[in-house]
């Protein structure tokens, strides 16, 4: 169970609903009779056992409190003291946020009761149904526990008993999620940030003696990574070439050839040769060898290695982070992975013994559960972490534009992922697989490998055959449904402006794709930008890459061949002016937008050049280095976005951080009065450098390169 941080969606909160019965109303004097507790698991459902507990509070119980309970002082005779009692209870609610109804009363009584038993008592993280409700539907007359409950539709059992009570707060905190979630309440902290916004309720419990019932959203407590699991890519570490012997080696003359090379692992196929397809082949281990000679004896060396290889493969994208590929192995519990290129052949092996060579330990925080994820709410769970690994990458001054590659391979898993929920929930429902080959494409930032943490969704669909409207097209315009619907609980949010493959203008056969591109191209209307600038970002994630790739290729050429294209590109990126008539900034709210007056037109002249020159390449950092290799002049201008790129990155990554475990709407915009005086002075530099940007793009837009070939990464 991971430890939630304000950024942990409700959704996959792991939770603990208590509640106390008591032999009184005073938080000060009164005593508990009765604790009870439901645990709830990420996903809203119960886990493992209840906890009901009978307390014997060494005072006679009163007849008022017994009539409404039901506990009298013979039911408590022989039941654990409350120091007993408070032990149980915090091993059980440990690492859990605590749920009630009106919990600030529990809170107090059980704070009270601990201070008289000399027991520590440290308050845990909050939150009361109560106000959450409030929150939601300000109009409630009343807020009981019944009301709510009523509201919502659920019925109680065992009114005034602890266990009871807090199974109904349990109930009713499981169905404010998805009421809180569309009103943008998604977080715990923004959960926090919503209940301590009414003063009116949290006054009138202080007055009662009650403790403040939810906590004040803070940092996560800061945890070191190691920065080389997110520096380094596994064809930095990865074994090369493969060594593969053919199936029928004997196993005496692989362990010959093991010892020879200093190797524990050999590929294994039919023909022993490299450059095949993953599926061709299978792994044999020193550990496999040392099995089998334990179960059949010396004469297993006479064996064919094929005899007793593994297969399938377990293996890695050449270009994924190490950090990764720790946490496959850590979750599949196994030492090797193979390696396989862009095209899915072998391409090396990482172990590791490879990755203790270059550190003894790695502290990676990101883990491969998106992998096996089966719910929205695991996944959501995962998501979540998200931030406080990027807050450390920060801290550690990793390049910015890593960090945003980190969060962007995060994006397209969780979108992968989705993906295959979403189909396998369609032929759940009886609507099969898909009609035909299809790949789902991730678009904008997280295509680019430049997401950040206030990412919203803009993806597509691209399938083989079928026209609008008709069959093949109303299959994946519901898998796109399904897809868009799981990323919003996910906590990556419905895009805005409609880039999503649910709708019409984002999914399509490669024929109507291709048609599509090229009336872009043709018309170049406002609309048709706007959907450029995030179309030519595009990154397959699932499915058939080959039709990715067909489409990107097409609509470069498209591009390129169109001079006049890429010039209504160029005249697009507008001005902006970050700064007041007094040279200060541009503030909204006692922030500026960062985006928009500096990433955008970074971003949008990397791109426009890109597609001018033909450099086939999707981050802004490899447009902008294809562009220089081109040399097609303006050096200090591109070397400058370069630069600054990096640095307005870093920027919106530490104020994004900062505010999501602080409850706040992530966005676009940083405090400047919080920048040290130095990153001060260096926004003020590049916001200034960054206003000739749409010269720059017009005097290099006719540029001649050097006769070289275009460049594609």
């Amino acid at each position: 169970m991971t430890r939630a941080t304000g950024a942990t969606p409700l959704i996959a909160l792991h939770g603990a609903a208590i509640d106390t019965e008591t032999t009184g109303l005073d938080t000060a004097r009164d005593r508990i009779v009765q604790i009870g507790a439901v645990a709830l698991a990420g996903d809203g459902e119960v886990e493992g056992a209840s906890l009901d507990l009978l307390v014997d509070p060494g005072i006679p119980i009163p007849q008022a409190s017994s009539k409404i309970h039901g506990i009298t002082d013979a039911m408590v005779q022989g039941a654990p003291e409350f120091g007993v009692a408070v032990d149980r209870l915090k091993e059980y609610i440990a690492g859990r946020i605590v749920i009630g109804h009106s919990i600030g009363f529990d809170l107090a009584v059980l704070e009270h009761e601990s201070q008289r038993s000399g027991k520590a008592w440290q308050k845990p993280r909050s939150l009361c149904v109560r106000l959450l409700a409030a929150a939601l539907r300000p109009g409630l007359p009343d807020l009981s526990l019944d009301s709510i409950a009523t509201w919502l539709g659920i019925a109680i059992a065992g009114r005034h008993s602890a266990l009871g009570d807090a199974q109904a707060a349990a109930d009713i905190f499981v169905a404010l999620v998805p009421r809180l979630h569309q009103r943008g309440i998604r977080t715990l902290a923004e959960a926090e940030i919503a209940c301590l916004a009414l003063r009116t309720e949290l006054e009138s419990g202080d007055r009662a003696g009650w403790v403040e019932p939810v906590s004040r959203p803070a940092p996560p407590a800061f945890k070191m990574v190691d920065p080389f699991a997110y520096r380094n890519r596994v064809c930095d570490v990865m074994g090369y070439p493969p060594i593969i012997v053919p199936s029928a080696a004997r196993a005496r003359g692989v362990v010959v050839e093991m010892v020879a090379n200093g190797i524990s692992t050999v590929f294994v196929s039919e023909t022993g040769k490299q450059g095949q397809l993953l599926n061709d082949y299978g792994i044999v281990t020193e550990r496999d060898v040392m099995r089998r000679l334990a179960a059949r004896g010396d004469s297993a060396l006479d064996e064919p290695v094929g005899d007793f290889a593994s297969r399938p493969l377990v293996s890695i994208d050449a270009a994924a982070f190490v950090y990764r590929a720790i946490g496959r192995m850590d979750r599949l519990n196994i030492r090797h992975l193979a390696v396989r290129d862009e095209q899915g052949r072998l391409a090396g092996i990482v172990s590791v013994r490879d990755l203790l060579k270059l550190r003894a330990s790695a502290a990676i925080n990101l883990d491969d559960a998106l992998e096996t994820a089966e719910t929205p709410a695991a996944l959501a769970a995962t998501w979540a972490t998200l931030p406080a690994v990027a807050r450390a990458l920060v801290v550690e001054e990793i390049d910015a534009r890593i960090i945003a590659e980190i969060v962007s391979e995060e994006l397209c898993a969780v979108t992968r992922r989705v993906a295959i929920l979403a189909e396998r929930e369609m032929l759940a429902e009886g609507r099969g697989a898909p009609p035909c080959p299809y790949v789902l494409l991730v678009l904008g930032s997280g295509g680019r490998g430049e997401s950040l943490l206030a990412a919203d969704q803009d993806n597509a669909i691209v399938f083989s055959e079928g026209e609008p409207g008709e069959d093949n097209d109303q299959w994946f315009a519901e898998l796109g449904g399904k897809i868009a619907y799981s990323l919003d609980m996910v906590g990556v949010p419905y895009c805005k402006g409609g880039v999503m493959a649910k709708t019409p203008e984002f999914r399509g056969s490669l024929a109507v794709w291709k048609a599509r591109v090229g009336e872009w191209v043709r018309r170049s209307r406002p609309q048709d930008l706007l959907n450029v600038d995030i179309f030519f970002d595009l990154r397959a994630v699932h499915g058939a890459t080959v039709l990715a790739d067909e489409l990107f290729d097409h609509a470069c050429d498209l591009g390129h061949a169109e001079p006049s294209f890429a010039k209504m590109l160029g005249e697009s990126i507008v001005r902006g002016e970050p700064f007041t008539l007094l040279g200060g900034f541009r503030h909204e709210d006692g922030r500026i937008d960062l985006k928009k007056y500096g990433l955008f037109p970074i971003v949008a002249a990397a791109r426009t050049l890109a597609i001018r020159h033909g450099v086939r390449a999707r981050s802004t950092k490899a447009r902008l280095q294809g562009l220089l290799e081109l040399g097609i002049g303006g050096e200090a201008d591109l070397l400058s976005w370069l630069t600054g790129h990096s640095f307005l990155l870093s920027l919106m990554l530490a104020q994004q951080t900062t505010d999501l475990n602080e409850g706040i709407p992530v966005s676009n915009k940083i405090e400047t009065g919080k920048l040290d005086p130095a990153a001060y002075a260096r926004l003020k530099s590049v916001l200034k450098t960054l206003q000739h940007v749409p010269d720059v793009v017009r005097s290099l837009m006719f540029a001649t390169p050097r006769p070289e070939t275009s460049i594609s990464r």
